[in-house]
This record gives C-alpha cells, structure tokens and sequence, in this order.
C-alpha cells in the first residue's frame, strides 16, 4: 500500500493586519513573512510528520524550488514533481490578532497539469494504494477517473468549493474531508448529521469527515452493518494562527486511516494535531512531528 498526494505548493505570504481589509480601504500591514505552504504540500508534509511514508506529485512552477527542498527534508518522494515556466502557486494571507485568517489564492503552475502528466503519475500505482487530492490543481476529475479504474482508493479535501468540483463523480471517492462552511457549499447544511445524511443518500459507499474549528469534528463511514460515527472534541489551546490546522488534522487523519488504525484513534491523533498546529505561526512550519504528539 503507498500513499500518493497529487496536489498543490504554494508560497504563502502572510500578512499580521488588526482586522481584514474591507471594501475600499488601504490597510498597514505589521509583520511580513514568506512560508511554504498549498494544501497539497501542507498535507504531505503533515503525512509525513505523522510517520507515513507519501509520493508528492503535480507542478513546480518558477520560484518554487524551496517548496522542493522543504518536502525532501521531511523524506517525502518528489521524484513525480513535473517542472513548469509557469510562475509559482501562491496565496496573499491575511492574519488577525485572534489569529483567524482570510486568503487569496492564486494557482500559477498548480493549474498546469496535464492527461499525459496524470497518466505518467499514476502508472505506478494500483489496487489498493491511495490517493490524496484537493481542489487547488486543474484536471482533478480527470484524476478520480483514471485513479479509480486503477483500484485506487481516493480521498479528497474539495477545497476551495467551486464549480470545477463538477466534474468530480464523488460516488468514486472514499472519504470526502470538508470544513463546515465546505460541507454546506456542498449538501445545503453546516450541520454534520444533516450534511452526512445528503452525502450518504448521494454517495452511499463514500465516507465524510466534518471539521467544526473550536467545535471538534464528526466522521461518518458507511458498513455493513451501519455507519460508524465519531466525534472528536477539540483540544481547548490559545490561537495564534489557525492557517493550516485543517491540512494538519487531514494529514494525521490520513495517516491513521491508511494505516488500518481505528477511526477514534484516527480522529483522536487528528485533533491533537491541529491542536499544537494552532499555536504556531504559519502552515507547513506549524506542523507538529509524532513524537511531539506522543509527548503530550
């Protein structure tokens, strides 16, 4: 079993301002700083930390080559990374003194991949392995497809929810991890039992995972004999910058899963995760390692 994440890198410029920017204001930022970031590296390096052994494919654009080197460093596999002139991912990030943020994304060389990419990248892999996707990379429905002929298992992370996302068939997909705000866009409601009962009426043999924030999270995985339902409560902490608790707890979640873990355990590990997350700045950065995890 292998683990393959076809996704995004970006550079992330974060921005410390005292509120978000509004509507036709010019705003004085504080602090400036550039980290590595994109859900897709965000996710493997929180794999990675977690102890998992991740394949890193999709587009390193101009620019990009600290995005590289950060993956090698945690031992992930970048030998799929296809190199483009496109200039590199990045998103403008906003952080507020509550340590909330808002983000622009633009997707630059992440939005450069190609049919004959897609199937270079998953002629190694088959029945059985599993793929991670999110909604920062082009052709993601083209992925699901040839992945699923192959016997892959797929997770995906669809974020940010929009129209492209139809060209997803989510009957294909094994867990679908989303955010309240996601798990609305998607089912009409930011109620998880809601928002699984319409993904489950949809999908039948897919699995959800609702990330709540402060509130926890709920998973929901259909079987044989009923769906097995978890809810994990979140670690109380002090938030410094929330920017990349989702791919972390995404990341150990996947972890533990691939891995046969029990779902609580999984859910457990997750939250402890994103927990430590928080109290750090930054996305990649603020990733914690297992052993951390293991001390607390």
């Amino acid at each position: 079993m292998r683990i393959l994440n076809f996704g995004s890198m970006n550079l992330d410029y974060v921005y410390q301002v005292d509120h978000f920017v509004r509507p036709g204001e010019t705003l004085s930022t504080g602090a400036r700083t550039v980290k590595p970031g994109g859900k897709g590296l965000n996710q493997s390096i929180a794999l990675a930390r977690a102890g998992a052994r991740v394949y890193h494919a999709g587009c390193l654009g101009a620019g990009g080559e600290t995005l590289r080197a950060m993956l090698e460093r945690e031992g992930v596999d970048t030998g799929l990374l296809r190199e483009t002139e496109e200039m590199q991912g990045h998103t403008i990030i906003q952080v507020d003194p509550k340590g909330e943020n808002s983000i622009l994304l633009y997707g630059g060389s992440n939005r450069c991949v190609t049919a004959e990419q897609i199937d270079a990248t998953l002629a190694g892999f088959g029945a059985g392995d599993w793929l991670i996707l999110q909604n920062e990379i082009n052709l993601t429905g083209t992925i699901v497809e040839k992945a699923y002929a192959k016997g892959m298992r797929i997770v995906l992370n669809p974020s940010p929810y929009d129209r492209k996302l139809e060209a997803v068939d989510f009957s294909k997909l094994t867990w679908i991890l989303v955010n309240e705000v996601e798990a609305e866009q998607m089912t009409g409601s930011q109620d998880p039992e809601k928002a699984w009962a319409e993904v489950h009426r949809r999908y039948p043999g897919t699995a959800l995972l609702v990330t709540l924030g402060e509130n926890g999270s709920m998973a929901f995985s259909p079987g044989a004999g009923g769906t097995d339902t978890i809810r994990q409560e979140a670690a109380k902490v002090r938030a410094l910058d929330t920017t990349g608790a989702g791919d972390t707890f995404t990341g150990y979640f996947i972890a533990g899963i691939t891995a046969g873990e029990p779902l609580s355990i999984c859910m457990k590990r997750a939250a402890s995760a994103a927990a430590i997350s928080v109290t750090r700045s930054g996305a990649a950065d603020s990733i914690p390692r297992r052993e951390e995890l293991d001390q607390a």
